[in-house]
């Protein structure tokens, strides 16, 4: 039979696997693509450094999640507080998978963008940035679903 704490330990799993998987795959798409520019004109590095870099926050998102999880998980008596756990950690998860592959791609399309139009950059980064409002409101409601478990 599964246990309370089985079930907050999965869930803190999920939380930092999921959005760990997503930040791999949109970091990817985006190095991609800045690996091309690059090839071109390596002077752009700088320009394109936060673009690459900006669909790996998702992962960190995950990870606090996953720490808030686990720092309660000693305070786990019954399955009722693990599966709460277990589903506070759905929204981290499952929306850090899918902005951080979405942002992945407006990030490479920002770095078309400033291969085509140097200087341009940083419109690429404000689009990025409202996909990532969408991951942080999965953690803010992971944060206060964790926070609202009774113990």
């Amino acid at each position: 039979m599964i246990s309370g704490v089985s079930m907050a330990i999965m869930g803190a799993g999920l939380a930092a696997f999921l959005a760990g998987i997503g930040s791999v795959l949109g970091i990817g798409y985006a190095a991609k693509a800045a690996s091309g520019v690059l090839s071109e004109d390596p002077t752009k590095f700088g320009s394109l450094f936060l673009l690459v870099v900006l669909p790996g926050t998702q992962g960190f998102y995950g990870f606090v999640a996953a720490f808030l999880i686990i720092g309660n998980i000693a305070k786990v008596v019954n399955f009722d507080q693990g599966l709460q756990l277990f589903f506070a950690a759905l929204p981290v998860a499952l929306a850090g998978l899918i902005s951080a592959i979405h942002q992945g791609k407006v990030c490479a399309a920002g770095i078309n963008l400033e291969a085509k139009q140097s200087g341009q950059a940083m419109k690429g980064v404000i689009f990025a940035a409202m996909v990532e409002t969408y991951a942080v409101l999965g953690l803010l409601v992971t944060f206060f679903l964790i926070n609202s478990v009774k113990f």
